[in-house]
């Protein structure tokens, strides 16, 4: 979450959200930049709370230091298929970047501590039972092999993240999935089909942002 939200009053933030937006709705074209999405996404997707993604842990509207904003498609992927240089790098230099850095489709409510540990690592299946352990959700049902650098989410959260990296795919010609992956996240989709809940996400943010993930309205 900006520190922007926690040093400006509802008013002010709700003034700010509702101007951008209207730029959106206005302008196919407007710049748009991950720092100006934050509130929009926590204020319009999610403005009552929610779960997170990997570890389904309920959390109220508002600022959390403990939940953040997980990119489902990491941004060092996105920084590669550029060749934008570094994070910051790509800030300010690529404009491509940052509208895909922005893009609401690819940004779920995670634990922070979750998001760290996953990073860039790639989603997959791991033998045996490696659960990470969490302080904040010690039942989250989520397993790392640093080893192999790939993470096993919990069956229950593979469906939301196939579609995210399918639609970033299809999406992005700049970004590419090695066909394998591609194969297991189809996989995922199929047998973890879209809820009520992330169709109503889909038609949120297709109000705010003008795009829709296919893949949830399959």
């Amino acid at each position: 979450m900006s520190a922007f939200l926690t040093s400006c009053s509802d008013q002010d933030v709700d003034d700010v959200i509702d101007s951008f937006i209207a730029q959106l709705d206005q302008s196919s074209s407007v710049k748009r930049s991950y720092r100006k999405i934050i509130p929009v996404f926590w204020n319009k997707v999610y403005p009552a709370g929610g779960k997170t993604l990997y570890c389904a842990q309920e959390f109220d509207g508002g600022y959390h230091k403990e939940v953040n904003i997980e990119h489902i498609f990491p941004m060092s992927w996105v920084m590669k298929g550029l060749r934008c240089g570094d994070r910051g790098q790509c800030r300010r230099s690529s404009e491509r970047f940052r509208f895909i850095e922005s893009d609401m489709h690819n940004m779920y409510p995670a634990l922070s501590e979750v998001n760290k540990v996953r990073s860039a690592m790639a989603f997959g299946t791991i033998k045996g039972e490696k659960h990470l352990r969490i302080d904040a959700a010690p039942n989250c049902d989520f397993e790392v092999d640093f080893r192999k650098r790939r993470v096993e989410p919990s069956p229950a959260s593979r469906g939301e993240i196939a579609r995210a990296m399918l639609y970033m795919d299809d999406t992005y010609s700049e970004l590419e999935l090695f066909k394998r992956q591609r194969d297991m996240l189809i996989k995922w989709h199929e047998s973890d089909r879209p809820s009520k809940l992330e169709k109503k996400r889909n038609d949120v943010i297709e109000e705010l942002q003008g795009t829709r993930n296919r893949w949830v309205d399959q």
